[in-house]
């Protein structure tokens, strides 16, 4: 068996940890008022983007960035393809089941189903954190089978109680659309799944890329079909959207390795391959435009060229911060988001819960404008922190 080390880039763990603080920072902007517009998702009918749209894109690229370095690195510990292929396949899969049992819990009838939203995404994450945590190995066998059948008994009784909808159409447990965590799974089945059919061929990646963005650009000039065997099967990557970002990553990272690992290292080079790469993505992102305009909620081509640009700059500044000035530490506090990124999604479903079940809630004061914004990244903070705390205990989430 190959000994080589672990392969693993500290500027890609500081870049997830980065954009986990923002997801959570985000997704808890609804709780404010009073704050800039530019910090949130614009509407699904407007030609623009905010903050908030640039996260989820950011996340999925990284997700890309990060699968050959997976791959690889299971391939150095002999591991076989059939043996990586049904990694990548129960990861995947773990995230779709995730996404499925959180988007319910968006249009639960909590009347029909006799259970609170707040108690759904309780029981429901609590159900994933049973099943696939990393338990001690000197925990006994028997316990650790046990809390799993618990979870996986907890998401079956939660799924056949469910009715979701309103009035006469409610309906059982169903794919609404497949959620944030979803998504996330389809795409990165797809493009690690690629990566690792492929051995990492720089020309079936392209290929990939050329074929997601093809996919997203004819469906914004509606000429895919709205139905048939073509859309079910484009559908849960967003019509290609999604992998582009994941595949588009996964090239970056190819370009990233094969310039790191030249003798001697030229950081000008890369540089300037990834600075121009960068502008010209979110250059190419503008001249889409015309073509769906940008905006997140319907996917559009522009969008993913310019978030897939803006993402591969920021990698840029912190792989020489991190990785080129050795300044790892300045983002101590806020790494177990890049370590325990599932976790640090996980917990403010609880802390949302609990101000639910209370009624308890903070001062107007605290929840607007500047003062709300500082609110909001402190409990970013404080959640990535507390999943810190939980993985030196006993959490650690493992897929």
């Amino acid at each position: 068996m190959n000994q080589n080390p672990t392969i693993r880039i500290g500027a890609i763990d500081v870049l997830r940890a980065l954009t986990m603080l923002l997801m959570i920072f985000v997704n808890d902007l609804w709780s404010l008022k009073g704050i800039p517009d530019w910090l949130e998702h614009v509407s699904a009918d407007a030609d623009g983007m905010g903050l908030a749209d640039t996260v989820f894109p950011a996340f999925l690229f990284i997700v890309g960035m990060s699968t050959p370095f997976a791959i690889r690195n299971r391939m150095q510990k002999g591991e076989s393809m059939a043996a990586i292929t049904g990694h990548i396949t129960l990861r995947g899969l773990a995230l779709l089941v995730m996404g499925l049992f959180l988007v319910n819990g968006e249009y639960i009838n909590e009347a029909a189903s006799g259970i609170s939203r707040g108690l759904w995404n309780v029981l429901a994450c609590t159900g994933f954190i049973l099943i696939w945590n990393q338990y001690p190995r000197t925990w006994n066998a028997t316990l650790t089978y046990a809390l799993k059948a618990i979870g996986i008994i907890t998401l079956l009784m939660l799924a056949f109680r469910y009715k979701g909808g309103e009035g006469d159409n409610l309906s059982g447990f169903t794919t609404w659309w497949w959620g944030i965590l979803g998504l996330i799974g389809w795409a990165y089945l797809v493009g690690a799944l690629l990566y690792a059919w492929s051995s990492g061929n720089r020309i079936a990646l392209w290929a990939g890329w050329l074929i997601s963005m093809a996919l997203c650009t004819l469906n914004h000039l509606h000429l895919l079909p709205s139905g048939g065997l073509l859309r079910t099967l484009i559908s849960p990557i967003g019509e290609g959207s999604m992998t582009a970002f994941t595949i588009g990553g996964a090239i970056a990272s190819e370009v990233f390795w094969k310039e790191v690992n030249k003798q001697p290292f030229q950081w000008k080079r890369l540089l300037g391959i990834f600075l121009a790469a960068g502008v010209v993505l979110i250059i190419a992102g503008f001249l889409m435009r015309p073509v769906g305009g940008i905006s997140k909620i319907r996917a559009t081509p522009s969008w993913v060229l310019i978030c897939s640009g803006i993402t591969l700059l920021v990698f840029l500044v912190v792989y020489w911060l991190v990785d080129l000035r050795k300044k790892g530490n300045w983002f101590s506090v806020i790494r177990p988001a890049g370590t325990e990124t599932l976790l640090c999604y996980l917990i403010p479903y609880y802390a949302y819960a609990v101000v639910l079940f209370t009624g308890w809630s903070l001062p107007a004061f605290l929840l607007t404008g500047g003062v709300g914004l500082i609110k909001s990244l402190l409990f970013s903070v404080l959640v990535i922190v507390l999943a810190g705390l939980l993985t030196r205990r006993f959490l650690k989430l493992r897929l």
